[in-house]
């Protein structure tokens, strides 16, 4: 006969036999669910990009991927449903139905939003406000019919799936103890090992490859739980702290200044490397006016763009000036063009601009040149205090900030998407509304900033029809193969908003010829980062930006292969000025950037940190290496192409100096001063 204790002991037994079997059969439930959104991301993706003749690794991986989510995801369930198991089955299944219907749920519109966006949502999310995520989304609409449909079809499906499939299940007991211990393995081997880079040849392959809950997720443990960056001297692989191991040098062997206090402060020794290329009047300082594009990037821009050449007016006026074809924007999105830019600043936690009016007291281009005696505009056709543009614009001085608040009547709007957002004017609007108040300035030389928005999704622009038959017509001028015009066939809207913004630069020049402030004024053009909504084939890709520097000054041109970066830009413009116009800079400054590289061969004298998104650095580029995420190590080729590299020294020297301008990023972030405030006093804005 069986005791009471052993009656007990078996009791427990068959609970927890039950317990493992029950779960098992939920789980499975659940992980053919997560197949299914798979699938369907699959096909969806197929139907709007076209299918990869790589669809076989392609489907291997992504499920792979979403197996280890399952399984990370299964460890988080487990336990409330082994707890509410003892007390009530029932109650242990309608719990573990309502999380893992919120997961499906988060899986879905993760893939929607990749599926628009191009690329993967991580944190960069917490770094938006309410009000500009929900202008993003209503921009991009988002929250469409289909959407909505596949969010009710997924609840229905989730519930029969989990009423009905849940119950013809079975699977023996040592069946049932394979998960626990898939789970247990999962949750003991190292990220690194189970998530190796994927490498398909194509960024956008390898994104689509990756669980967008499981990125999300991992991406947002770092965001909240940032890793300890210091280096291990003790590793095989350690080479020594160099230079940087003085008070006085580290990353650019800048010489710094007093780190503890002004972690970015060093002496402005940027050579004058522009002087050569330009007919100089000392007695007539020059006007300065940026042209920054939206999304302007080097794939689809200018001769051997490898996506063609769509932007045929900007192709021919880089053959007029300096041009940097190896050109690299300093952030993934557009809130970190106007600090990089005009005032080579550090990033901050979140970008520079989002400090908002918190901002450091600081020197740019622009308040430099203020001090000088220049005047000062900002242009643009949307809502310029997204990304805190117009406070950071307002920190250096600028006279007047003009946006979609200061069009008048006699200006349209582009079109609205289906959410009835629009972003605001377009680019020819803008130009046109420049040079109406540009007729108001004062006659004291100038500096201007206009930033287009037409080639922002949704891609939604005035005279639709001319440009996509434009479209058409440039696929035949450019000879792009019948498969090639078919992959652009996707992108068709994309493609169309960058021959629009390409008339518009070609009308903004041919106007600007006709007034007399033309022959004595510097324009520099870049983009912003490289738009993501036609797809990547690398992580670099997403940086690569053209730099066109025109004027009627200059005595000759000439086209450069070296990489040079935004924050390259003020150093080099400051120095040109000081050397030869009476504009008076200090001799100490915070510059990330040690200005633009001459050489025309290909080369990378700089290493600099890139911030793809709000949620911190991404990358880093030294020489001809890029290292991606702290774990990717890649070879830079003369094309700006990407080799996947192992070389341990090589990465951990780069490591090094990512180290030693985050501990100097983290002192700032911590509340360090970037300039004196003696220095600040003395050449802050009139």
């Amino acid at each position: 006969m069986f005791t009471h204790d052993s009656s007990i002991e078996f009791s427990h037994r068959s609970r927890l036999k039950g317990v493992l079997q029950a779960f098992f059969n939920i789980s499975l439930v659940f992980l053919l669910l997560l197949i299914a959104i798979r699938i369907f991301e699959l096909v969806y993706n197929g139907v709007l990009h076209g299918y990869s003749t790589a669809i076989t690794p392609i489907v291997f991986s992504s499920l792979y991927r979403d197996f280890l989510f399952f399984l990370e995801s299964s460890f988080w369930l487990f336990w409330p449903y082994f707890i509410l198991y003892y007390f009530s089955p029932k109650i242990a299944r309608i719990v573990y139905t309502v999380f893992a219907t919120i997961i499906l749920l988060i899986q879905l519109g993760l893939v929607f939003y990749f599926l628009t966006a191009l690329v993967p949502l991580g944190a960069d999310l917490y770094g938006y406000s309410i009000a500009e995520i929900k202008q993003t989304v209503g921009a991009a609409g988002s929250l469409n019919m289909l959407s909505l449909l596949s969010y009710l079809a997924l609840i229905l499906i989730i519930v029969f799936a989990f009423r009905l499939l849940f119950r013809k299940m079975y699977l023996p007991f040592w069946g049932a103890l394979i998960l626990p211990i898939l789970i247990l393995l999962e949750m003991i081997l190292p990220f690194n090992l189970l998530n190796p880079p994927i490498h398909f040849g194509n960024d956008f392959v390898n994104n689509l490859v990756l669980n967008k809950e499981a990125y999300f997720t991992h991406s947002s443990q770092l965001y909240f739980f940032p890793p300890d960056n210091d280096i291990d001297i003790y590793a095989d692989d350690f080479i020594g702290m160099g230079n940087s191991s003085s008070a006085d040098a580290g990353m650019q062997n800048f010489r710094y200044i007093d780190p503890s206090k002004y972690p970015f402060l060093h002496s402005d020794s940027s050579a004058d490397v522009l002087a050569p290329f330009f007919t100089i009047d000392s007695t007539a300082e020059p006007n300065i006016v940026f042209v920054l594009v939206e999304g302007l990037g080097r794939a689809f821009t200018n001769d051997g763009a490898y996506l063609g050449n769509f932007t045929p007016f900007i192709d021919s006026l880089s053959s007029k000036s300096l041009y940097w074809a190896n050109f690299m924007s300093e952030g993934g999105r557009t809130f970190a063009v106007l600090p990089s830019i005009i005032g080579s600043l550090p990033f901050g936690q979140h970008g520079f601009s989002e400090l908002g009016d918190k901002m450091p007291n600081q020197l740019s281009l622009i308040s430099i040149l203020k001090h000088n005696g220049y005047y000062s505009s900002f242009f643009y056709g949307g809502n310029s205090h997204f990304d805190y543009m117009d406070v950071f614009m307002k920190h250096q001085g600028v006279n007047a900030v003009n946006d979609e608040s200061s069009f008048s009547a006699g200006y349209v709007k582009m079109p609205a998407s289906s959410s009835g957002f629009t972003w605001g004017y377009g680019d020819k609007e803008l130009f046109r509304h420049y040079f109406q108040l540009l007729n108001q300035q004062p006659k004291s030389p100038y500096i201007n900033v206009l930033l287009t928005v037409s080639t922002h999704s949704p891609f939604l622009i005035n005279e639709e029809s001319v440009y996509l038959q434009k479209f058409e017509q440039r696929m035949d001028d450019i000879h792009l193969s019948p498969d090639e015009k078919k992959q652009h066939e996707d992108y068709k809207m994309q493609y169309a908003s960058i021959l629009f913004m390409d008339d518009a630069v070609k009308n903004f020049f041919t106007e600007y010829a006709k007034r007399p402030d033309f022959k004595n004024t510097i324009f520099l053009i870049t983009g912003d980062h490289r738009m993501p909504e036609i797809p990547m084939s690398t992580k670099i890709d997403r940086y690569h930006v053209p730099l066109i520097i025109y004027s009627p000054l200059l005595k000759r041109t000439a086209r450069f292969e070296s990489i040079s970066t935004h924050f390259d830009i003020t150093p080099s413009l400051l120095a040109l000025l000081r050397k030869h116009y009476s504009i008076k800079t200090p001799s100490l400054a915070s510059w990330m950037g040690t200005g633009l590289d001459t050489s025309r061969s290909f080369r990378n004298v700089h290493e600099y940190p890139y911030i793809q998104t709000k949620d911190g650095v991404s990358d880093f580029v030294m020489g001809d290496w890029m290292l991606h995420g702290q774990q990717e190590l890649y070879q830079i080729t003369p094309d700006m192409g990407l080799v996947p590299a192992t070389d341990a020294k090589k990465q951990s020297e780069i490591m090094r100096t990512l180290s030693d301008f985050t501990n100097r990023n983290n002192s700032f972030i911590q509340g360090a001063a970037l300039i004196p405030d003696s220095t600040y006093q003395k050449y802050k804005p009139n």
